[in-house]
């Protein structure tokens, strides 16, 4: 029997509409939540998840700055930038879109953030505080990755989770995620150094792909009733309205024959991610506000 599919885009709908209504809320008390997003040359890629990211702002009512920097910005142009954002009271959440050209030193710009602005989650204090099991911001996809999976039902505690892939953008803060009591997880990450992969992906009760690698989870690398979350954006051409043509790191038609869930490239993971973004941001104008 087929997987049963989670559609991003219809859970990301119903939270956003319960976020809308935390937005009225503010507005009741004179605050705007305001999310300013950071663009540093002309990635196609980061063009249009900021500008996804900005629509998504606007809808919710929350008002969205969209600074744009050309590729050949010097570092301490980008440094002045997140100051002056750092010392604005009325912007509440600070997103630099990465990857930044090669010149720039990306970990240097995401640690002068404000860990309180900081609603993607990539700073060493908030980063610290996730490994920590203490309150901070989350980062994105883990978070919506999570929440796909509690609304679901998908039981985690002490489920095997085998995660495929150990960036800190996802592998590895979902690996500190999962772990947190109250969610109890049994985790193993994997990565490209991994001795036969499929040895240790058959073992998962639920399969989290995020490597960048179109197809690399094939339905012999999996076992029956598996749940599958694939976070993988990879553009292996276009389509003929000219639009990219996206693949995830799971061959899904042959996987969802196995698997008991499993979301979807396009419209699975990725609405989750930018709607986590938007909780984020309206979190931290509360706190800001308080």
């Amino acid at each position: 029997m087929a997987a049963r599919v989670l559609d991003g885009r219809e859970l990301a709908a119903t939270i956003r509409a319960d976020l809308a209504q935390r937005v009225a809320e503010l507005a009741a008390r004179g605050v705007q939540p305001c999310l300013a997003t950071v663009l540093v040359g002309q990635d196609p890629a980061s063009l249009s998840y900021v500008s996804a990211k900005q629509r998504t702002c606007r809808e919710l009512g929350m008002k969205a700055l969209d600074f744009r920097m050309e590729s050949d910005t010097h570092q301490d142009a980008l440094d002045d930038l997140i100051d002056a954002l750092n010392d604005d009271e009325t912007v509440h959440g600070i997103l630099v879109q990465l990857p930044l050209p090669d010149h720039l030193n990306a970990d240097r710009i995401l640690e002068r953030i404000d860990p309180g602005k900081d609603v993607d989650g990539f700073h060493p204090v908030n980063l610290g505080n996730l490994l920590a099991g203490r309150p901070g911001f989350v980062p994105c996809t883990p978070a919506g990755i999570l929440e796909m999976l509690r609304r679901a039902e998908v039981p985690l505690q002490g489920a095997q989770v085998v995660i495929v892939g150990r960036s800190t953008i996802v592998g590895r803060p979902l690996a500190a995620l999962l772990l947190r009591k109250g969610i109890d997880a049994t985790v193993t990450v994997c990565h490209s150094r991994t001795k036969n992969l499929g040895r240790q992906t058959r073992q998962a009760d639920v399969l989290v792909a995020a490597v960048g690698r179109p197809g690399l989870i094939t339905a012999d690398m999996v076992r029956d009733g598996v749940v599958v979350v694939d976070v993988g954006v990879n553009r292996v051409g276009t389509t003929k309205s000219g639009k990219a043509q996206l693949e995830g790191d799971v061959d899904f038609q042959a996987v969802s024959q196995k698997a008991s869930v499993i979301t979807p490239v396009p419209g699975g993971v990725g609405p989750m991610t930018i709607t986590m973004l938007m909780a984020n941001t309206i979190q931290a104008a509360t706190n800001l506000t308080a």
